[in-house]
């Protein structure tokens, strides 16, 4: 931190900072373990930019929601809403939210349908 005085609010994270260091030094020292420093390559972080920019099989899938009648999207979307559930009662919630980002897309099919 950089500043030309110490505001009381600053001290506070100062103090409750230094505090949570000084617990996991004893923590550390208790169980004999020695901090390392993280090494990992930079190109790992670059891939997942990359990634994004590739259309998966996934969403290719969906474009066939084109060809499908109102009725049909209606079952995919009651069947979609049971795969969330599913995937949110196994606290998968990375999955339980695509899926429901893909109903979103699929109820915004039926609107301009219409």
């Amino acid at each position: 931190m950089y500043a030309d005085k110490v505001t009381d609010s600053m001290q506070r994270a100062i103090d409750e900072t230094s505090r949570r260091r000084k617990i996991q030094m004893d923590y550390n020292l208790r169980h004999n373990i020695t901090p390392e420093s993280i090494i990992k390559e930079i190109d790992s972080v670059f891939e997942s930019v990359y990634e994004s920019d590739y259309v998966t099989v996934e969403k290719l899938r969906e474009e066939v929601v084109e060809f499908a009648s109102p009725d049909e999207i209606e079952k995919m979307i009651r069947k979609m809403e049971k795969e969330m559930a599913q995937a949110a009662k196994k606290l998968e919630f990375e999955k339980a939210a695509e899926i429901r980002d893909r109903i979103r897309n699929l109820r915004k099919t039926l609107v301009f349908d219409i």
